[in-house]
C-alpha cells in the first residue's frame, strides 16, 4: 500500500491501523538514539551524587528515567502521526514491522 493509499484509506476509516507497543519503543529509541541521550546524563546525575550534590544526582537521574518512559510510552501515537505526514517514516515503519494496517469489514 502507497502513502497516499494509507492516508486516504485511514482518514476514510476503511482501514485499521496496529502499532506494536514494544517494537515502536524499540524503533523510536533507535531513531532518535534514545541511550545516547540518555547515558551521559545518567553518569553525569551519578557523579553529582557521588560528589557531594546528592539531591541534584537524584533528580536528575530520576529526570532522565522519565524523560526515558515518557518517550517510549509515546511512541506509539508519534509513529501513527508520523507515518501520516510522512511518505518515508511512513515505509520505514512498515519495513520494521512497526506498523500493520488490516482492512476493516463492511458490514
Amino acid at each position: 500500500m502507497t502513502h497516499e493509499e494509507f492516508v486516504a484509506a485511514y482518514r476514510e476509516g476503511k482501514i485499521s491501523v496496529h502499532v506494536d507497543p514494544k517494537a515502536a519503543a524499540r524503533f523510536i529509541s533507535a531513531r532518535s538514539m534514545l541511550p545516547l541521550v540518555v547515558l551521559p546524563i545518567l553518569g553525569l546525575a551519578v557523579a553529582l551524587a557521588l560528589t557531594g550534590y546528592l539531591i541534584t544526582g537524584i533528580v536528575l537521574f530520576v529526570g532522565a528515567l522519565v524523560f526515558r518512559y515518557f518517550v517510549r510510552a509515546t511512541s506509539r501515537g508519534f509513529i501513527l502521526k508520523q507515518s501520516i505526514e510522512d511518505p518515508d517514516f511512513y515505509r520505514q515503519a512498515v519495513a520494521a514491522r512497526v506498523l500493520t494496517t488490516y482492512s476493516r469489514d463492511s458490514s
